[in-house]
């Protein structure tokens, strides 16, 4: 049931029961740049082949994937590669069938359950994309994107990203006036903005200019582990007030420190109670962004792995913490995906 036997089966058969039952949502998953990277390979049918099963065992109704163009591609191909990984979704979609789809609003999404589908939804993952062009924004909600992800953690036209470690830079920026202007044409549009990777002064900047709500896909806590790519708790509250929900992401980085220990479930659940203490139950979510399957690229520290839940399956028992530490019942329908469906309803329509 669990591999580390830490969990009582009551919880985890709960919390089974609810991720079958309620739509559950990743808010963040690189999905498409990898399943690109496969096609280019001559792979086909590859969601089908190496993510549905995961996914289904997780419960997962709706996952949210980037669209993120590596740095070696940049900034020639920045455009190009976002399109391909549309086309790819396209392409899968044509190969396997009426086993997931596009979403583009709310009532895609519903549809798409009620049909034993997975949806799928589309978000930058930065706007190099887009370049300087407010012209393309538009071209890509036609294409069904409705994330905005401003930045990656890097600096282009419309503000500066967090880094992952201190580097040298120059003055660093917040929203820049295109930045200002993609916030406006997303209001206008009907696509959502993500803080996630955006640094500090972009964040105050959003808040300050933005009367929406926003969503922090993929960040935790800043409070119980002090990356940049976290949240401060001035800005969780912000968020909240804006109506806006950030997503649980299992990097061990971002969840704690894993040089210390190997995290799990229960250091990630802590930045739920920290959450929960700080604005209650109506602004969190699961925003995964499981990165173990990219680790052959990346040099790994002390602990292999980097994700403390190793994979969609084991959400399960991510859900069965909480459940164990007294969620109840609606909080874990809120938590699970509840809070970001009312997000969207409120931005996407």
């Amino acid at each position: 049931m669990n591999e580390k036997g830490s969990i009582s089966l009551p919880y985890y058969e709960k919390a089974r029961d609810l991720h079958q039952k309620h739509l559950v949502v990743d808010a963040h998953f690189d999905l498409l740049p990898l399943v690109l990277g496969k096609r280019l390979r001559g792979e086909t049918r590859v969601i089908e082949r190496d993510y549905l099963s995961s996914l289904r065992e997780g419960g997962i109704g709706l996952v949210v994937s980037s669209l993120f163009v590596p740095n070696e591609y940049l900034p020639e191909m920045g455009l190009r590669r976002a399109l391909d990984q549309v086309s790819a979704l396209h392409a899968e979609m044509e190969e396997s069938p009426g086993l997931f789809t596009l979403c583009r609003n709310t009532q895609e999404i519903r549809n798409a359950r009620q049909k034993g589908q997975l949806a799928i939804l589309l978000s930058f993952e930065g706007l190099e994309p887009v370049g300087n062009d407010l012209a393309l924004l538009r071209i890509f909600y036609e294409l069904g994107v409705r994330g905005i992800g401003m930045t990656w953690s890097r600096r282009n036209y419309a503000a500066d990203g967090c880094f992952f470690n201190p580097v040298e830079e120059g003055q660093k920026g917040g929203l820049t006036e295109f930045g200002v202007k993609v916030a406006r044409e997303a209001a206008r549009l009907g696509m959502y903005l993500d803080i996630s990777h955006l640094n500090d002064e972009g964040v105050e900047d959003l808040f300050h200019s933005y009367q929406g709500p926003v969503m922090a896909s993929h960040s935790n806590c800043r409070a119980l582990a002090p990356s940049m790519r976290n949240l401060t708790d001035d800005l969780i509250r912000k968020l909240a007030s804006s109506g806006g929900v950030m997503g649980m992401n299992v990097c061990s980085t971002f969840v704690g420190n894993p040089d210390i220990k190997k995290l799990d479930e229960k250091d990630l659940a802590d930045h739920v109670d920290h959450i929960r203490d700080l604005v209650g139950t109506d602004y969190v979510g699961f925003g995964f962004d499981f990165c173990d399957e990219m680790r052959d690229f990346t040099k790994p520290g002390p602990h292999r792995n980097y994700d403390c839940i190793k994979g969609h399956p084991h959400s399960v028992e991510f859900s069965a913490e909480l459940l164990a530490r007294g969620y109840s019942e609606a909080d874990m329908v809120k938590l699970i995906g509840g809070n970001f469906l009312r997000f969207l309803e409120k931005t996407i329509g």
